[in-house]
């Protein structure tokens, strides 16, 4: 793994695209018992932003000149050492964008001929709260000077099991975090008992809220250890007094000792159980374990250039290899900004249930040239090999393992007019297509994108053609 693009962020089986919960707080599997405990911060109080040098004020977090290893123009965070979640925190934004550009081509030296367009790294005119889902653990430490239990809430310290206290993040969307802060406030309320994972007690494990970006109907799942939950009207009723933009709670059963956040079992406390939000012009149905990128602002940015790349005049048949749940294959087949879409999309997803989801989101939004497949997107790409189908453009955005030899062979195969590879690890994306430049394919544009300021994960996009 390249130490400059970090942690695995698999935020869904075989499919990423965003540092997932778990790494963003660099949370190990399951450490020694004694580092997976609560607990607060020296002082006992919970954190919040303060300015290195006041030059504005949102929210608590501040930018400006800094003090210490702050660089002026940074963020500047109290905890940002402790929980890892916002890696380059102290580093100036423009220039985090000068690293990402810079680290990705070095990727890709000696793969790049004269002619490759490198494009410069797409990043956010504000890069804060961004993010449309937030997770929290709850946790209990008993207060010695209060003489009672007393809830954290927040993200876990790096490499630890240990939450530290905060009451507001530079990434997160700040409704969704006021709706965490809320349910620790409740919990005393409602006598409901925060999940302890050494003695597998408790009723509360984790809560995540999702935001649709253009919509603004919020999501609040509550994950617990059992199937009963007394009270449940009472405590939705309370929540929805603070927060009445709330659109739909749902309650999640988790009875595993295990690291995965969300069990099997759900059902509706309130609402339909989804939220719907709007992405480049389509509305998406989004469920608690769907997969569906949090940072939208970039999302749009993402899937409008790739699909720019793929030049698409309305004649081709395009495949939304490794597709998910089908939202940039959807996209292609409408087109953008008033261009054509493909006149056919094959979404290829190894997933039925993903696949299920891109059915859905298709007939929701009136799409008919699009049809997706469960199946193994190499194999699927042979038959049609063997077959003789057409295919001019293959769209394939893979896990950050990269893709493999299979599929790329079958890709040589099919041999495809033009591909167009989105990444959410540039590191085996460079060697993916290594790969098709020693089989006769060249690199004709490349476009970085920032995705998740304030960390080393970069996206990129890059558009080959046969030689």
């Amino acid at each position: 793994m390249d130490a400059r693009f970090g942690k695995n962020n698999l935020d869904k089986p075989g499919k990423s695209g965003e540092p997932s919960d778990a790494s963003r707080s660099n949370k190990p599997n399951r450490p020694n018992k004694s580092n997976r405990s609560g607990k607060a911060s020296k002082s006992g109080k919970s954190t919040k932003f303060a300015k290195a040098a006041p030059v504005r004020r949102d929210g608590g977090l501040r930018a400006g000149c800094a003090r210490g290893s702050v660089a002026p123009g940074a963020f500047f965070c109290p905890i940002d050492s402790k929980c890892g979640g916002c890696e380059w925190l102290a580093v100036p934004y423009a220039e985090q964008l000068k690293r990402k550009q810079h680290e990705v081509e070095g990727l890709f030296d000696g793969l790049l001929d004269s002619e490759t367009a490198v494009r410069p790294i797409l990043g956010m005119d504000d890069p804060r709260y961004y993010r449309n889902k937030v997770v929290s653990p709850y946790v209990g430490i008993w207060d010695k000077k209060a003489r009672q239990m007393r809830v954290l809430c927040g993200m876990y310290e790096r490499g630890t099991h240990r939450v530290i206290d905060s009451d507001e993040c530079l990434l997160e969307n700040r409704e969704a975090k006021r709706i965490i802060l809320t349910i620790r406030d409740l919990m005393r309320r409602f006598r409901i008992e925060p999940y302890d994972e050494d003695t597998d007690e408790g009723f509360l494990r984790h809560v995540q809220v999702r935001v649709g970006h253009t919509s603004g109907e919020i999501m609040v799942t509550v994950v617990t250890r059992e199937d009963q939950f007394p009270g449940a009207k009472g405590f939705v009723r309370a929540l929805r007094e603070k927060h009445p933009s709330i659109t739909t709670v749902v309650q999640n059963v988790n009875a595993r000792q295990t690291n995965v956040i969300l069990g099997d079992k759900e059902r509706t406390l309130f609402g339909p159980g989804f939220i719907l939000d709007e992405l480049c012009g389509l509305s998406f149905r989004i469920s608690s374990k769907s997969f569906y990128q949090v940072n939208s602002t970039q999302t749009e940015v993402l899937y409008c250039r790739a699909i720019e790349m793929a030049k698409l005049a309305g004649t081709e048949v395009l495949m939304d290899a490794y597709c998910g749940t089908g939202t940039i294959g959807l996209v292609a087949a409408r087109g953008v900004d008033g261009n054509p879409g493909a006149a056919r999309v094959i979404g290829v997803e190894e997933r039925p249930d993903a696949v299920a989801d891109a059915r859905n989101n298709a007939r929701h939004n009136g799409i008919k040239r699009a049809e997706f497949v469960a199946a193994d997107a190499g194999e699927y790409m042979h038959r049609m090999a063997d077959e003789g189908a057409p295919l001019d453009v293959l769209m394939m955005d893979p896990p950050r393992a990269g893709s493999t030899p299979e599929f790329l062979k079958a890709a040589c195969e099919l041999a495809p007019k033009r591909i167009v590879y989105i990444s959410c690890n540039p590191q085996t994306q460079a060697r993916d297509a290594a790969f098709l430049v020693e089989r006769g394919w060249r690199i004709v544009e490349m476009q970085p994108v920032d995705m998740f300021p304030h960390t080393s994960h970069a996206e990129n996009i890059i558009l080959l053609e046969r030689r």
